[in-house]
Order: structure tokens, then sequence, then C-alpha cells
């Protein structure tokens, strides 16, 4: 006896799903989990696992940034669109054939996104969260960049020392007591170590303003992302590492950068 074929979901009834589940863009989510899934077994399991709370990217198994699909798997750090604007202000300064390098990388999104459409670069990155370096190199392969597994610059080759162009940092910035205050999608499933920046948010930081300057050229860049309140005590970790500091603020994406240089 044969068995009928499974009856694929509507996008109606998977929105209803999501919004009973408090999906504020329930509409939105059921398009892209019928776009992705391959099945309609699988879209039925990729809903349940969105119901359940798991982050929509997680989910889908990609993330949409800068317009490209980035690839994001379980228990790694979800590229945040706020975080593009880190990008766009890092692509004003990126000079010919630059060397990039992505720490705290996460999928490798940050990095990937600047050196795309680029013709000429290099490209290293590294985390220190296993899954985040697997995720991270299936990103950063098709750009022909190294992917490297360890603790801010530890992992990374001497060589680098004093040529990096552009340092892109998706450094953890969450005062150890707020973590509690997140999104569960956050909280509960991405890596509390991706989350974490100690009592004040600035430890992590400051550990790196003070090796950045010996591995940027003179004239190079370090951007990362902070809050407002967090700003002047990181412009001061900047300028304590010997690099001037400035602050540069998004009202349409709501986030605050420092863009920091060494000296030429």
């Amino acid at each position: 006896m044969s068995v009928p074929p499974t009856e694929p979901p509507t996008e109606s009834a998977i929105a209803a799903t999501l919004r009973a589940a408090g999906c504020v863009f329930a509409e939105d989510e059921a398009r892209l989990i019928l776009a992705t899934a391959s099945t309609p077994d699988d879209a039925s399991a990729m809903v349940e696992r969105r119901a359940a709370g798991l982050p929509l990217e997680h989910v889908l198994g990609w993330a949409e940034f800068c317009g490209l699909r980035i690839a994001v798997d379980p228990g790694v750090f979800v590229p945040r669109r706020r975080t593009e604007f880190l990008v766009r202000e890092a692509k004003a300064l990126v000079p010919p054939r630059p060397v990039v390098v992505d720490l705290c990388c996460g999928s490798g999104a940050l990095g990937v996104a600047l050196v795309a459409g680029l013709d000429e670069f290099a490209l290293h990155s590294a985390d220190i969260e296993p899954a985040a370096v697997r995720c991270a190199r299936r990103n950063v392969a098709p750009f022909g960049g190294q992917v490297y597994e360890g603790d801010l610059f530890g992992p990374l080759p001497d060589v680098l020392r004093g040529r990096v162009d552009i340092l892109l940092v998706n450094v953890p910035y969450v005062p150890t007591g707020d973590l509690r205050l997140m999104p569960a999608e956050a909280r509960d499933h991405e890596p509390r170590i991706a989350l974490d920046g100690g009592a004040d948010g600035l430890d992590v930081l400051r550990r790196l303003t003070a090796e950045a300057s010996q591995w940027l050229v003179p004239g190079g860049h370090l951007l990362f992302e902070t809050s407002a309140r967090q700003a002047p005590a990181a412009v001061a970790a900047v300028e304590q590492g010997g690099l001037t500091a400035a602050v540069s603020v998004s009202a349409e994406f709501h986030v605050t950068v420092v863009i920091a240089a060494k000296p030429v």
C-alpha cells in the first residue's frame, strides 16, 4: 500500500503557527522557510524548530548580510543587520590590495562582506569557538581566505604582524549582568563567549586594543561596535593602546562604531 505524499504546508498556515509562537514577522519568516525548505517535511521541521525558539537564521541555515547569503550553523553567532554599518565604514577606508583581518569572526560575515567585490586582497579570520571556525571556513573559502582557531591575535601567522590594513572585530561588549536582559534567541542559542564582555562589557576590548597596534600598518584601521554608553571608555582603551579614535553613530542602524587608526 503506497503512502500518500505529504501535503506542503501553506504560507498562511506557517505564518499562523509562527505568530502563535510569538514571531513578530511571521509572514516574512513563513516565506523564507518555504523558499529554503527542500521538501514539505523539511518545511514542517523548520517551522517546529522556529516555533520552539531557535533563531530564524539557525533554522534556515543562513543569514542575509550586506546583500550576501552567509551560512550560519546552530551555535554560531548570528550577524546582525546593524553591523552592516561597521562594514560600510570600513569600505570607505580600504586601500588598494588590502590585508584584512576579521577577529571574533563568528560566521566570517564581516570579512567576507568587506572584501566582496574587491579584485585583490588577503583575508584572514579567526575565532575561539570551533563551531564558528567550521562555519566561517565555509563562507571564507570561496574568497580564498584563511580561518584560524584561537583567541584574538593568538592563532594569526606572525607574518601578518605590522601588515594589517583593516582589522574588523565583532568584539563581545554586553556586560555580564545584562546578558539576562537579552532576547532568548541570543541568550539561549548563541555562544556566551560571543556575547559576554565582562563586568563592564569591555574586558575583551581592552585585550584587543593593547595589542592591535602591533598588527596594523601605519595608517591602518581597527573598527569595532560598542554601545553609546560604553563609547567614552572604549575610546580611552583605544588611545591607551597607542591608536587614535573617532566615534561614528548611525541613526539608521541604531549603532555606535569606534574607528581607530595607527598613526603614520
